[in-house]
Protein backbone atom coordinates (compact mmCIF):
# COMPACT_ATOMS: atom_id res chain seq x y z
CA UNK A 1 0.00 0.00 0.00
CA UNK A 2 1.02 3.82 -0.57
CA UNK A 3 3.10 5.32 2.42
CA UNK A 4 3.34 8.80 3.75
CA UNK A 5 6.58 10.79 4.09
CA UNK A 6 7.01 9.85 7.81
CA UNK A 7 6.22 5.91 7.15
CA UNK A 8 8.65 5.95 4.08
CA UNK A 9 11.35 8.00 6.43
CA UNK A 10 10.91 5.03 8.61
CA UNK A 11 11.10 2.23 5.69
CA UNK A 12 14.18 3.83 4.67
CA UNK A 13 15.33 4.30 8.36
CA UNK A 14 14.78 0.64 9.09
CA UNK A 15 16.55 -0.40 5.79
CA UNK A 16 19.79 1.72 6.52
CA UNK A 17 20.08 0.25 10.74
CA UNK A 18 19.63 -3.05 8.82
CA UNK A 19 22.44 -2.51 6.91
CA UNK A 20 24.81 -1.75 9.66
CA UNK A 21 23.74 -4.28 11.63
CA UNK A 22 23.81 -6.82 9.24
CA UNK A 23 27.18 -5.96 8.65
CA UNK A 24 28.24 -5.84 12.67
CA UNK A 25 26.53 -9.52 12.72
CA UNK A 26 28.95 -10.87 9.73
CA UNK A 27 32.13 -9.73 11.10
CA UNK A 28 30.95 -11.38 14.81
CA UNK A 29 30.01 -14.51 12.90
CA UNK A 30 33.15 -14.03 11.15
CA UNK A 31 35.30 -13.71 13.67
CA UNK A 32 33.69 -16.62 15.88
CA UNK A 33 33.63 -19.24 13.03
CA UNK A 34 36.98 -18.39 12.39
CA UNK A 35 38.62 -18.62 15.60
CA UNK A 36 36.60 -21.56 16.79
CA UNK A 37 37.56 -23.67 13.20
CA UNK A 38 40.70 -22.49 12.47
CA UNK A 39 43.61 -25.25 12.40
CA UNK A 40 45.34 -22.91 15.01
CA UNK A 41 42.37 -22.04 17.56
CA UNK A 42 40.69 -25.79 17.32
CA UNK A 43 42.83 -27.34 19.91
CA UNK A 44 41.04 -24.78 22.54
CA UNK A 45 37.75 -26.56 22.03
CA UNK A 46 39.10 -29.77 22.02
CA UNK A 47 40.34 -30.17 25.37
CA UNK A 48 38.12 -29.75 28.29
CA UNK A 49 40.54 -28.16 30.44
CA UNK A 50 39.90 -25.29 28.42
CA UNK A 51 36.30 -25.26 27.94
CA UNK A 52 35.36 -22.86 30.64
CA UNK A 53 38.42 -20.22 29.65
CA UNK A 54 38.20 -16.59 28.71
CA UNK A 55 39.08 -17.42 24.92
CA UNK A 56 36.57 -20.34 24.72
CA UNK A 57 33.75 -18.03 26.21
CA UNK A 58 34.62 -15.38 24.17
CA UNK A 59 34.64 -16.63 21.03
CA UNK A 60 30.82 -18.46 21.76
CA UNK A 61 30.06 -15.14 22.82
CA UNK A 62 30.80 -13.81 19.10
CA UNK A 63 29.05 -16.74 17.09
CA UNK A 64 26.11 -16.10 19.25
CA UNK A 65 25.91 -12.52 18.74
CA UNK A 66 26.78 -12.62 15.09
CA UNK A 67 23.53 -15.22 14.77
CA UNK A 68 21.07 -13.63 16.79
CA UNK A 69 21.78 -9.80 14.69
CA UNK A 70 21.39 -11.96 11.35
CA UNK A 71 18.30 -13.39 12.34
CA UNK A 72 17.52 -9.92 13.69
CA UNK A 73 18.09 -8.58 10.47
CA UNK A 74 16.09 -10.92 7.79
CA UNK A 75 13.26 -10.19 9.63
CA UNK A 76 13.62 -6.40 9.60
CA UNK A 77 14.91 -6.24 6.01
CA UNK A 78 11.96 -8.65 4.67
CA UNK A 79 9.27 -6.95 6.65
CA UNK A 80 10.55 -3.07 5.92
CA UNK A 81 11.20 -3.91 1.92
CA UNK A 82 8.01 -5.64 1.25
CA UNK A 83 6.00 -3.77 4.15
CA UNK A 84 4.79 -7.42 5.71
CA UNK A 85 3.39 -6.39 9.66
CA UNK A 86 3.91 -9.95 10.72
CA UNK A 87 7.99 -9.56 10.06
CA UNK A 88 7.96 -6.40 11.50
CA UNK A 89 6.01 -6.95 14.21
CA UNK A 90 8.58 -9.97 15.11
CA UNK A 91 11.15 -7.75 14.32
CA UNK A 92 10.41 -5.16 16.78
CA UNK A 93 9.71 -8.32 19.90
CA UNK A 94 14.03 -9.00 19.03
CA UNK A 95 14.71 -5.43 19.16
CA UNK A 96 13.30 -5.05 22.36
CA UNK A 97 14.55 -8.27 24.12
CA UNK A 98 18.18 -7.20 22.48
CA UNK A 99 17.93 -3.48 23.49
CA UNK A 100 16.98 -4.74 27.45
CA UNK A 101 19.83 -7.69 27.09
CA UNK A 102 22.39 -4.87 26.03
CA UNK A 103 21.30 -2.62 28.68
CA UNK A 104 21.09 -5.19 31.33
CA UNK A 105 25.08 -6.03 30.17
CA UNK A 106 26.25 -2.62 30.41
CA UNK A 107 25.01 -1.93 34.04
CA UNK A 108 26.91 -5.65 34.92
CA UNK A 109 29.58 -4.52 33.13
CA UNK A 110 30.05 -1.28 35.22
CA UNK A 111 29.49 -2.95 38.76
CA UNK A 112 32.23 -5.84 37.54
CA UNK A 113 34.21 -3.84 35.74
CA UNK A 114 37.55 -4.66 37.47
CA UNK A 115 36.49 -8.82 36.78
CA UNK A 116 35.67 -7.85 33.02
CA UNK A 117 38.78 -5.96 32.27
CA UNK A 118 40.34 -8.80 33.59
CA UNK A 119 38.51 -11.26 31.07
CA UNK A 120 39.51 -9.02 28.52
CA UNK A 121 43.12 -8.77 28.85
CA UNK A 122 43.49 -12.18 29.35
CA UNK A 123 41.27 -13.26 25.84
CA UNK A 124 43.98 -10.55 24.16
CA UNK A 125 46.70 -12.58 25.76
CA UNK A 126 45.41 -15.85 23.80
CA UNK A 127 45.02 -14.30 20.58
CA UNK A 128 48.17 -12.49 21.01
CA UNK A 129 50.17 -15.67 22.13
CA UNK A 130 48.12 -17.93 19.07
CA UNK A 131 49.58 -15.21 16.65
CA UNK A 132 52.76 -15.69 17.77
CA UNK A 133 52.56 -19.84 17.16
CA UNK A 134 50.60 -19.45 13.88
CA UNK A 135 50.92 -16.13 12.33
CA UNK A 136 47.10 -16.15 11.44
CA UNK A 137 45.82 -13.79 9.18
CA UNK A 138 43.39 -13.46 11.00
CA UNK A 139 44.32 -12.72 14.19
CA UNK A 140 46.81 -10.66 12.77
CA UNK A 141 43.94 -8.56 11.73
CA UNK A 142 42.38 -8.87 15.49
CA UNK A 143 45.44 -7.72 17.08
CA UNK A 144 46.44 -4.80 14.49
CA UNK A 145 42.66 -3.59 15.13
CA UNK A 146 42.82 -3.63 19.18
CA UNK A 147 46.16 -1.99 19.54
CA UNK A 148 45.52 1.02 17.31
CA UNK A 149 42.51 1.39 19.07
CA UNK A 150 43.94 1.62 22.34
CA UNK A 151 48.24 2.67 21.30
CA UNK A 152 49.67 -0.10 22.86
CA UNK A 153 51.68 -2.72 21.60
CA UNK A 154 51.91 -6.69 23.29
CA UNK A 155 52.23 -8.25 26.30
CA UNK A 156 55.21 -6.25 27.46
CA UNK A 157 55.45 -2.95 25.43
CA UNK A 158 59.32 -3.40 24.91
CA UNK A 159 59.51 -3.10 21.04
CA UNK A 160 62.74 -5.10 21.12
CA UNK A 161 60.98 -8.20 22.93
CA UNK A 162 58.19 -7.54 20.72
CA UNK A 163 57.98 -10.73 18.28
CA UNK A 164 54.89 -9.08 16.64
CA UNK A 165 56.21 -5.53 15.72
CA UNK A 166 53.80 -5.62 12.71
CA UNK A 167 50.90 -5.46 14.78
CA UNK A 168 51.31 -2.73 16.63
CA UNK A 169 50.87 1.19 15.68
CA UNK A 170 52.93 3.23 14.88
CA UNK A 171 54.46 5.28 17.33
CA UNK A 172 53.75 8.65 18.02
CA UNK A 173 57.43 9.75 20.06
CA UNK A 174 60.84 8.84 20.20
CA UNK A 175 60.31 7.05 23.49
CA UNK A 176 57.75 4.90 22.08
CA UNK A 177 60.37 3.65 19.37
CA UNK A 178 61.56 1.72 22.75
CA UNK A 179 58.89 1.22 24.53
CA UNK A 180 54.80 1.17 24.16
CA UNK A 181 52.23 0.83 27.04
CA UNK A 182 51.34 -3.30 27.25
CA UNK A 183 48.08 -3.91 25.98
CA UNK A 184 46.69 -6.10 28.70
CA UNK A 185 47.52 -3.15 31.36
CA UNK A 186 45.65 -0.93 29.34
CA UNK A 187 43.03 -3.01 28.50
CA UNK A 188 42.51 -3.03 32.51
CA UNK A 189 43.11 0.67 32.80
CA UNK A 190 40.50 1.37 30.79
CA UNK A 191 37.43 -0.47 31.41
CA UNK A 192 38.48 1.00 35.47
CA UNK A 193 39.32 4.38 34.45
CA UNK A 194 36.69 4.89 31.56
CA UNK A 195 33.86 2.67 33.20
CA UNK A 196 31.18 5.73 32.56
CA UNK A 197 32.17 5.29 29.05
CA UNK A 198 32.07 1.44 28.48
CA UNK A 199 28.33 1.82 30.07
CA UNK A 200 27.34 4.90 27.77
CA UNK A 201 28.23 2.41 24.64
CA UNK A 202 26.06 -0.03 25.52
CA UNK A 203 23.32 2.58 26.44
CA UNK A 204 23.81 4.34 23.33
CA UNK A 205 23.44 0.93 21.67
CA UNK A 206 20.19 0.04 23.71
CA UNK A 207 19.14 3.64 22.16
CA UNK A 208 19.71 3.21 18.42
CA UNK A 209 18.05 -0.02 18.66
CA UNK A 210 15.25 1.65 20.63
CA UNK A 211 15.12 4.07 18.03
CA UNK A 212 14.74 1.36 15.12
CA UNK A 213 11.69 -0.18 17.36
CA UNK A 214 9.92 2.91 17.31
CA UNK A 215 10.39 3.48 13.26
CA UNK A 216 9.32 -0.32 13.02
CA UNK A 217 5.85 0.28 15.01
CA UNK A 218 5.30 3.50 13.05
CA UNK A 219 5.42 1.66 10.27
CA UNK A 220 3.80 -1.11 11.55
CA UNK A 221 0.68 1.05 11.94
CA UNK A 222 1.08 2.53 8.89
CA UNK A 223 0.83 -1.42 7.50
CA UNK A 224 -2.64 -1.20 8.66
CA UNK A 225 -6.01 -2.99 6.57
CA UNK A 226 -7.59 0.15 5.62
CA UNK A 227 -11.47 0.23 6.45
CA UNK A 228 -14.02 -0.74 3.68
CA UNK A 229 -15.20 2.40 2.13
CA UNK A 230 -18.98 3.02 3.14
CA UNK A 231 -21.43 3.33 0.03
CA UNK A 232 -24.68 5.81 0.42
CA UNK A 233 -27.66 3.72 -1.03
CA UNK A 234 -30.52 5.63 -2.15
CA UNK A 235 -34.09 4.20 -3.02
CA UNK A 236 -36.12 5.96 -4.91
CA UNK A 237 -39.37 7.24 -3.06
CA UNK A 238 -42.62 6.12 -4.07
CA UNK A 239 -44.87 8.27 -6.44
CA UNK A 240 -47.14 9.41 -4.03
CA UNK A 241 -44.16 11.16 -2.10
CA UNK A 242 -43.31 12.74 -5.93
CA UNK A 243 -46.77 14.73 -6.12
CA UNK A 244 -45.95 16.35 -3.02
CA UNK A 245 -42.57 17.70 -3.95
CA UNK A 246 -43.18 21.26 -5.78
CA UNK A 247 -41.49 22.01 -8.80
CA UNK A 248 -40.41 25.07 -7.66
CA UNK A 249 -39.93 27.49 -5.03
CA UNK A 250 -40.15 31.17 -5.01
CA UNK A 251 -38.26 33.40 -3.10
CA UNK A 252 -38.85 37.11 -2.84
CA UNK A 253 -37.12 39.90 -1.36
CA UNK A 254 -38.08 43.65 -0.30
CA UNK A 255 -36.26 44.90 -2.98
CA UNK A 256 -38.36 45.91 -6.15
CA UNK A 257 -36.15 46.50 -8.61
CA UNK A 258 -34.37 42.99 -7.79
CA UNK A 259 -35.29 39.87 -9.77
CA UNK A 260 -36.37 36.86 -7.45
CA UNK A 261 -34.57 33.72 -7.26
CA UNK A 262 -35.93 30.66 -8.11
CA UNK A 263 -35.00 27.93 -6.74
CA UNK A 264 -35.51 23.96 -7.81
CA UNK A 265 -35.24 21.45 -5.25
CA UNK A 266 -33.59 18.29 -6.03
CA UNK A 267 -35.60 15.28 -7.37
CA UNK A 268 -35.36 11.45 -8.14
CA UNK A 269 -34.79 12.80 -12.21
CA UNK A 270 -31.86 14.80 -11.06
CA UNK A 271 -30.14 12.93 -8.13
CA UNK A 272 -28.29 10.34 -9.01
CA UNK A 273 -28.82 6.97 -7.34
CA UNK A 274 -26.04 4.98 -6.66
CA UNK A 275 -26.69 1.02 -6.50
CA UNK A 276 -24.72 -1.50 -4.95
Amino acid sequence: MALDDCGRLCKYTLFIFNLIFALVGFVFLGLGLWLRFSESTRAFFQIEEFNSSTFVIAVTVLIITGSVMLIVVVFGVYGACNEKRCALLTFSVLVTILAVAVVVFGVIAYSSKEEIGLRVAEFYSSIYLLYVANSDPVLAVTLTFIQKLLQCCGLTGVTLLNVAKETCPDPDSFWEHIKMDACPGVIVDVFNRNAPVVIGLFVGTGVILLLALICSSILTNKLKTPPTPQYIIQIQPPPSQLECIPTSTSISYSYPEQKPVVLTPLTVANNPVVIT
